[in-house]
C-alpha cells in the first residue's frame, strides 16, 4: 500500500458517517500586486456578513499579506502544527469579525520525510476544521510555482484575479495553461471562475474577462467562468493603508458592493448544489499524496 492510499484510507476511516464539509474556495493569481488578498479578506468579510463560519488559510509562504491587511500578529503557524505537534486550534489568530486565520508560516516542505503516523495526525487536525468552519478561504501565492499548482490541483473551487493589465492576461493564461498540464487536475471536479479587478467600471472587467477566456477556451478548452469585476476604488486604497478590510471600514463603498455581489452569486443555491465538496482533510491529503517523493 503506497502513501497516496494510506492517506485517503485516514480520510475515509475519519468520516464513516456522512457529515458537513467545508467548502474550500482557493484565491491565485498569475502575477503579483493584483489584488488577490485584498479579494480573499473582504470575500471572507462577506460571507461572514452572511452568517457563515469563514477561516483564511495564508498559503503566499514567505510573505505575510493577509496578517498585514488584517493588523494581526499569529503566535504560530501551520510549520507549528506539522512540526511542534500543536493543535490545529492552538494555530488559528482570530481577526476582526471573528474571521479565523491561520499563516502559511515557512511552508510544507519536508512532508515527504514525515512518519505515516505522524501524516496522520496532520490529516485528523485538519479534519477538525470542517467543524469550525462553512468556508475555508486558501490565499496562495502568485504564479505558476509546485506550491501553488498543488493548492489548485486538490481545491474544487478556483477563484483567479487579474487586472486589465496585458500583462496580468498573460501570467493569467499562463497559469490555466499550467493548471491544464498538471496530471493530477482534473476538470471535471473543478470549477474555475474569473474575478477583474483594479477595473473602470462593468464593462473594462467584461472586456478583460472575454480576452482571457477567449485564449483559453481556443488553445485549452478549458472551461471557466465571470464571477465579476471590483472597480479602481480610493476607499480600497484607504482601508488597505488602515489595516482594514474595506468591507468593514466603508460598507458601502464601490468595491465594498461588489465583493457582496461576488459572495451572493458564490452561495447562490443552484451554484452550491453542483460544487463538489471536499473538506480540510480530503484537500490536504490530495496535497500530500501528490509529492512526488512520496508513494
Amino acid at each position: 500500500m503506497d502513501q497516496a492510499e494510506q492517506l485517503r484510507n485516514v480520510v475515509i476511516k475519519m468520516n464513516p458517517i456522512p457529515r458537513p464539509l467545508s467548502r474550500v474556495i482557493t484565491v491565485t493569481s498569475g502575477k503579483g500586486g493584483v489584488g488577490k488578498s485584498n479579494t480573499s479578506i473582504n470575500l471572507a468579510c462577506q460571507f461572514k456578513k452572511l452568517g457563515k463560519r469563514v477561516i483564511i488559510l495564508d498559503a503566499d509562504f514567505g510573505l505575510a499579506n493577509i496578517e498585514i491587511m488584517f493588523g494581526t500578529v499569529p503566535k504560530h503557524n501551520l510549520c507549528d502544527l506539522i512540526y511542534q505537534g500543536k493543535d490545529i486550534t492552538d494555530i488559528i489568530t482570530w481577526g476582526p469579525m471573528d474571521i479565523g486565520f491561520i499563516s502559511g508560516g515557512s511552508g510544507i516542505a519536508g512532508l515527504s520525510n514525515l512518519s505515516r503516523d505522524y501524516l496522520n495526525y496532520i490529516v485528523q487536525n485538519l479534519a477538525k476544521l470542517d467543524a469550525i468552519a462553512d468556508i475555508i478561504i486558501i490565499d496562495t501565492g502568485a504564479g505558476i510555482s509546485d506550491a501553488v499548482l498543488d493548492f489548485l490541483v486538490a481545491s474544487g473551487e478556483i477563484l483567479v484575479v487579474a487586472t486589465p493589465e496585458p500583462t496580468s492576461i498573460t501570467d493569467s493564461y499562463s497559469l490555466l495553461k499550467a493548471l491544464n498540464r498538471h496530471p493530477r487536475f482534473s476538470r471535471e471536479d473543478s470549477k474555475i471562475m474569473v474575478i477583474a479587478n483594479k477595473v473602470s467600471g462593468a464593462v473594462e472587467g467584461e472586456i478583460m474577462y472575454n480576452k482571457l477566456n477567449t485564449v483559453v477556451n481556443r488553445y485549452l478548452k478549458l472551461p471557466t467562468s465571470y464571477l465579476g469585476a471590483i472597480p479602481q476604488d480610493f476607499r480600497l486604497e484607504d482601508a488597505v493603508m488602515q489595516q482594514m478590510p474595506v468591507s468593514m471600514q466603508s460598507p458601502n463603498a464601490k468595491s465594498s458592493i461588489a465583493f457582496e455581489r461576488m459572495a451572493y452569486v458564490l452561495m447562490d443555491k443552484e451554484y452550491d448544489k453542483s460544487l463538489v465538496k471536499r473538506g480540510m482533510a480530503a484537500f490536504f491529503s490530495h496535497i500530500m499524496a501528490g509529492n512526488k517523493k512520496m508513494g
